[in-house]
C-alpha cells in the first residue's frame, strides 16, 4: 500500500510537471526536473505498471492543456526511461549520464527534422528571423552601433546558428546530471542500489586532455572565425565545450583545497560561482590536469 500511494504520488508530480509548461517563463524552470518523476516511476514499477501510470498522466495533461503536453511528455520520457533502465542494471554513474546525454542528443536531432519536415517550422529560419527582425527594429530607432552592416548581421547569425551543437550538448548534460542529481538520491532512499557520481574533490581529467586543448587552441588560431568550413564550425563548438571541461577541473581542484585545509563548505562553492561568471578562470583546472599541483596541498 505504502509503495502503491508513492508511485501515485510520482505520478502526480509527473502530471504537475507537465500542466506547467503551459505557464510562461516558469515552464523553463520545469524542464530542468521534468523527468525525475518518470525515472523513479520507470525505476519503482513493473513495466506494465509504469505504461498504466504514464498512460493516465498523459491522458490528463492532454485533456486538460492539450497535444503540447503529449509532445513534451514523450521527448522526456524516452531519457527518462533509459536512465531508469540504467539504474536497474546497477550501471555506474558515468554510464548513466552518459547514455542519458546522448539519448538526449539524438531526440533534439530528431525533433529538428522532424518539425522541419511535418510541422514546416525551421529553428535556423526562425533564428535568422528572429536576428533581422531584431536588427531592424533597433536600426530603425538608431540603436545599433556605429558601422553595423549587413555583413556583420549575417556573420552574428551564422555564429548563433554554428553555436547550435554546443548549445543541444550542454543542455543535454544539465538535464541529465539535474535529473540524476535529484532520481538518485531518492532511489536510494527507497532502499535501491544507485551508484553515485565522484565527489567533487576527485573529479580530475585525464593529462592527455591538456594536449588535445593545445592543439585545439592552435588550430582555432590559424582557422578564420568567418566561412561555414567543417573546422570553423567544429572549433566553434570544441573550444567553448572544453574550456566548460576545464571549468568543471578547476571546481573540482577548489572542493579539493577546501577539503585538505579544511575551510568552510562555502568557500569552495563561492570559488566555483567565480569560475563560472568568469570563463578564464578555467586555465586553472588546466593547470590542475596538466601538473600534479595537488600534491603541495597534500596533508603531510
Amino acid at each position: 500500500m505504502r509503495t502503491g500511494i508513492k508511485s501515485i504520488l510520482w505520478s502526480a508530480a509527473a502530471l504537475l510537471l507537465l500542466l506547467a509548461i503551459a505557464v510562461p517563463l516558469f515552464n523553463a524552470l520545469i524542464i530542468a526536473v521534468m523527468m525525475v518523476p518518470t525515472v523513479i516511476l520507470y525505476a519503482t514499477l513493473s513495466r506494465r505498471a509504469f505504461v498504466l501510470h504514464m498512460l493516465v498522466v498523459y491522458a490528463l495533461a492532454v485533456a486538460i492543456i492539450g497535444p503540447a503536453a503529449l509532445i513534451v511528455g514523450l521527448f522526456f520520457l524516452v531519457p527518462a526511461i533509459v536512465m531508469g533502465h540504467m539504474y536497474l542494471k546497477r550501471a555506474t554513474a558515468r554510464k548513466v549520464l552518459t547514455s542519458t546525454l546522448l539519448t538526449l542528443l539524438g531526440l533534439f536531432l530528431l525533433e529538428l527534422i522532424l518539425f522541419d519536415l511535418l510541422l514546416d517550422f525551421s529553428l535556423l529560419r526562425e533564428i535568422r528571423q528572429l536576428i533581422m527582425d531584431t536588427v531592424g527594429e533597433l536600426s530603425s530607432k538608431g540603436l545599433l552601433p556605429a558601422g553595423w552592416n549587413a555583413e556583420l548581421t549575417e556573420s552574428y547569425i551564422q555564429m548563433l546558428i554554428h553555436s547550435i551543437p554546443m548549445a543541444f550538448i550542454t543542455v543535454s548534460f544539465l538535464l541529465a546530471v539535474i535529473a540524476h542529481a535529484i532520481a538518485g538520491p531518492v532511489l536510494r532512499s527507497m532502499g535501491m542500489s544507485v551508484a553515485k557520481l565522484q565527489p567533487a574533490k576527485d573529479w580530475m581529467l585525464p593529462r592527455i586532455f591538456v594536449f588535445y586543448y593545445l592543439i585545439v587552441l592552435i588550430l582555432d588560431m590559424a582557422t578564420p572565425d568567418k566561412g561555414d568550413s567543417f573546422l570553423t564550425v567544429t572549433l566553434l563548438n570544441l573550444v567553448p565545450l572544453m574550456r566548460l571541461a576545464f571549468s568543471v577541473q578547476a571546481i573540482g581542484f577548489f572542493f579539493f583545497v577546501a577539503h585538505q585545509r579544511k575551510w568552510n563548505k562555502a568557500v569552495p562553492l563561492l570559488l566555483s560561482a567565480l569560475v563560472v561568471i568568469f570563463p578564464p578562470l578555467s586555465l586553472i583546472g588546466v593547470i590542475d590536469a596538466g601538473f600534479p599541483i595537488r600534491k603541495a596541498f597534500k596533508k603531510p
